[in-house]
């Protein structure tokens, strides 16, 4: 491998932007994936790894089409996720810490590529959707871990501690967050969006209260949502009070801002029933939010002294 650095060495700079690419696409397919679902095309490919019983390939109708290229999008994301990997190998500089963070990114492409073909196979199953979902979330943790160290450097000065009490505050937020985000799929898993709707399948729905599990969802996912507002809110208070700087605030004030945006969304879609567009904004701008928080808890690093 130091024969490969040696002939092949990439800059701290060219690298910056291999953990960028892959922060971009990961987060890029999010979308997609969502696009997929609310067409009502998560069947157009109603068999995995093939798209049909006989062929690789779709046949010539729009959910297929859709369906097929968000498959094909996953290789472009799988090569962002190994050239980061990759990358990460031929840095010079090498690093070891950016090896071990950056290997996390195609397991978790894998994994995708494995619990979506399970989202397939078992119909669109709303379980196997949710954990999709969720873990992509959990993949766009390592991504955001990449970009923030491979922008840094060891020899770098360590910026200051933060205020402990607002630094664990902003760290309280990441798993009520990734929750109200769980919840938010639920929802959608007792929704008019199955997915199968262009392909005319017939999708199983979470009915654990009968015609009244959306609308308790809902507000499930409406009052978690509200606490993740107010606290929000309230962190960036107790960080502006206690001075924690504007390395703390400023991902915070995004957050907010965010935040106020979902809540906004989400109000116009229940009015509207639900339209598909719609749906998809809120969806999108949560996959954002949730980008906000895990930039907002890496800034928090050290914690100043008890």
């Amino acid at each position: 491998m130091t024969a490969l650095r040696q002939r092949y060495p990439v800059s701290p700079e060219r690298y910056r932007q291999f953990a960028w690419a892959a922060l971009v696409a990961l987060t890029v397919i999010v979308f997609t994936g969502a696009a997929v679902r609310l067409t009502g095309s998560g069947l157009g490919c109603p068999t995995w790894p093939k798209c049909s019983d006989s062929s690789l390939y779709t046949s010539l109708n729009t959910h297929g089409v859709i369906e097929f290229g968000n498959r094909m999008l996953t290789g472009v994301v799988s090569a962002a996720a190994i050239l980061a990997f990759a990358g990460a190998l031929l840095r010079d500089p090498y690093r070891r810490d950016l090896v071990r963070i950056s290997a996390l990114l195609p397991l978790g492409v894998i994994a995708q590529a494995a619990l979506g073909g399970g989202t397939v196979l078992y119909g669109l199953s709303p379980g196997w959707v949710m954990a999709h979902f969720a873990l992509s979330m959990i993949v766009l943790i390592a991504a955001v871990w990449l970009v923030r160290e491979a922008s840094r450097e060891p020899n770098d000065l360590p910026p200051p501690p933060t205020d402990r009490l607002a630094g664990r505050a902003m760290l309280a937020l990441i798993p009520l967050a990734f929750i109200t985000i769980v919840a938010g799929t639920a929802a959608t898993g007792a929704g008019p969006h199955a997915g199968g709707e262009g392909t005319h399948d017939k999708v199983v729905r979470i009915d654990f209260k009968g015609s009244d599990t959306l609308n308790f969802l809902i507000h499930i996912h409406g009052a978690l949502a509200t606490l993740l507002g107010l606290s929000a809110l309230a962190v960036t208070w107790l960080a502006w009070r206690r001075n924690a700087g504007r390395r703390l605030l400023e991902p915070l004030a995004v957050l907010c801002a965010l935040i106020a945006s979902q809540g906004l969304i989400g109000s116009v879609q229940y009015s509207m029933h639900l339209p598909t567009e719609i749906v998809w904004f809120h969806v999108a701008t949560a996959t954002l939010t949730w980008l906000a928080v895990l930039w907002a808890g890496f800034r928090v690093g050290r914690l100043k002294p008890a």
